[in-house]
């Protein structure tokens, strides 16, 4: 499988649904404290140390650290605390190992988790300050029309849905997303764009998440999106540091709910008998939705892949977007202009290459004399 939890996940969530599996309770909700985890690792990362400075004025974290040290600890903390969960369930922090079809290779004991419980409960804390402080950035007005897809589901999406919700159009079985959703090459890019088969852009991720799933949100996340003042549904894709600060307080309360029901189960794992199937799976990475399908032999093994991370999903967006921000940068000096282009790119967590201070701007003024 691929290295990173959540392409793990979605890889596991695809064959099981193959096989014609589906993992007992509480395996369901251990994946769903390894997704907390990531979220809250991922999330702290994203707010703190890439789209923060964006805000405040510094080209990087480490510059902000001068005269925010307070804010940066803050970030390392919470994402310390995601990265000691999914080691204590993967194996390591870092390319977790213990994620299979069926279950886990093996299970924490109850102590290990609640070792982590404190820290848990710190970072929460911690989550709801920076859901006030995020609130209170200054946000460019730039309110947009999207289209929304993400994961349906009872609660919250993590690791588990059937469906792919679309907002105005319903919601259809993760099994039909190709049959709604395609990937195009595009001339000036290697990289894959995705639309509905309709033509539409759309925009996966938390904002996404949010307005389709706010009142599935854990009670301490509510409260905080409440006493925050973010006005539903969420238009402006500037104010997804708040929802992504809305939702590392979701990560770190569900947490600690889960640790203390947790009791290890009997089996780490159910088995399983290889079986031909086109098998398709989507969890809710931290950056949006994430798809991954296979063709399956009698012999188990992958006959064919497709796999379409969230960052792809968006690309077509970013770049609509980038077109709708155009006329405000001929009024900006070349700096600012280029510091909003990037901040908006940013706003989408993309893939961590495409989320570092980078762009080259050339802007050309059609009316200017040649």
């Amino acid at each position: 499988f691929f290295n990173g939890a959540v392409y793990q996940m979605s890889a596991v969530r695809a064959l099981e649904n193959g096989l014609g599996m589906t993992p007992p309770p509480a395996i369901r909700a251990l994946r769903r404290l390894l997704y907390c985890g990531e979220w809250i690792e991922s999330h702290a990362l994203h707010v703190f140390m890439l789209h923060a400075p964006d805000f405040l004025g510094y080209d990087s974290a480490m510059a902000m650290a001068v005269d925010h040290k307070d804010l940066v600890e803050r970030g390392l903390k919470m994402k310390k605390a995601g990265n000691a969960l999914i080691e204590c369930l993967g194996g390591r922090a870092i390319h977790p190992i213990s994620i299979r079809v069926g279950g886990f290779t093996t299970t924490p004991r109850a102590s290990a988790l609640n070792a982590l419980r404190d820290d848990l409960a710190n970072a929460l804390q911690d989550a709801i300050d920076t859901v006030a402080w995020a609130a209170a950035l200054k946000f460019p007005d730039f309110d947009q029309s999207y289209t929304f897809v993400c994961l349906d589901h009872d609660q919250y999406p993590l690791e588990w849905g059937d469906a792919i919700h679309v907002s105005g159009s319903g919601s259809f079985p993760v099994a039909e997303f190709f049959d709604h959703a395609q990937e195009t090459h595009v001339a000036h890019s290697t990289a894959l764009q995705s639309h509905l088969r309709t033509g539409q852009t759309y925009l996966c991720g938390p904002m996404a998440r949010l307005n389709h799933h706010h009142e599935r949100l854990h009670p301490t996340a509510r409260a905080a999106l409440a006493k925050s003042g973010l006005s539903l549904p969420v238009h402006n894709p500037y104010q997804s540091i708040v929802v992504r600060a809305v939702e590392l307080v979701h990560a770190l309360a569900e947490a600690l709910d889960l640790i203390d029901a947790y009791t290890q189960p009997e089996a780490a794992f159910s088995d399983y008998t290889p079986r031909a199937a086109t098998a398709c799976g989507a969890t809710e990475a931290p950056r949006g939705l994430l798809v991954h399908r296979y063709q399956m032999g009698e012999d188990g093994l992958i006959k064919a892949a497709n796999i379409v991370p969230p960052t792809s999903q968006n690309q077509a967006q970013i770049e609509a977007d980038l077109v709708s921000v155009a006329p405000q940068l001929m009024a900006l000096a070349h700096n600012d202009a280029t510091h909003l282009c990037e901040q908006l790119i940013r706003a989408y967590d993309p893939c961590i290459s495409c989320a570092t201070h980078f762009l080259k701007l050339n802007i050309e003024n059609a009316d200017a004399p040649s």
